[in-house]
């Protein structure tokens, strides 16, 4: 079998964790507020469309 003691992200160069954090909390943000913006709209809909 295969010696996977070395984990390869943290020894790799180039790695920008930083980035890879900001990226992510982007992603958050925008998943959260798209989330909100669809519930606002479903609620308009089912209050101007009964």
């Amino acid at each position: 079998m295969a010696d996977h003691s070395e984990v390869a992200y943290t020894t790799a160069d180039g790695n920008d964790y930083v980035a890879h954090e900001q990226t992510y909390e982007g992603f958050i943000m925008l998943v959260k507020w798209g989330t909100i913006s669809v519930a606002i709209i479903l609620a308009l809909m089912a209050y101007f469309l009964v």
